[in-house]
């Protein structure tokens, strides 16, 4: 028996998926508010997500050197919507519906209360593992 046995995929724990109202707007027939599903996001799906909401900024009063920022608002709908099981964001008649064409479009139409779109992404952090919120870490570094 290997030294990794219990290092193994056969021993990873499987991780469920999450239920969340993240709007009163959209209620079932007994007037209660729809829940949505969710599922884990890896971590190299979030570093693609990452990746794809990081742009180059000239560094001011360095004329060829640039850092990378976070689109930290593009970052977190993005994940919102790679996490949404249910209901289907990708689904035409959906956005149709909503009179967008994109996932998050469909999801900022959907939770439309600037309230409750910030719960569902402290939510949704907290669902993917972060134990600090992104708003928290960008005024971390900024300290």
């Amino acid at each position: 028996m290997s030294k990794f046995s219990q290092f193994m995929k056969a021993n990873k724990i499987a991780k469920e998926n999450g239920k969340y109202a993240p709007t009163k707007s959209l209620v079932d027939s007994e007037g209660k508010p729809l829940e949505w599903e969710f599922k884990h996001i890896s971590s190299k799906e979030n570093e693609e997500l990452r990746e794809s909401c990081t742009y180059e900024v000239q560094v001011k009063g360095k004329p060829n050197l640039f850092r990378p920022k976070l689109n930290s608002s593009k970052y977190l709908s993005m994940m919102i919507t790679s996490s949404v099981v249910y209901p289907d964001l990708y689904n035409a008649d959906l956005q149709d519906s909503y009179g967008v064409k994109t996932p998050e479009d469909l999801l900022f139409a959907m939770v439309d209360d600037p309230g409750e779109y910030n719960s569902l992404g402290e939510w949704i952090q907290q669902f993917q593992g972060f134990t600090k919120s992104l708003d928290e870490k960008v005024d971390e570094a900024k300290n």
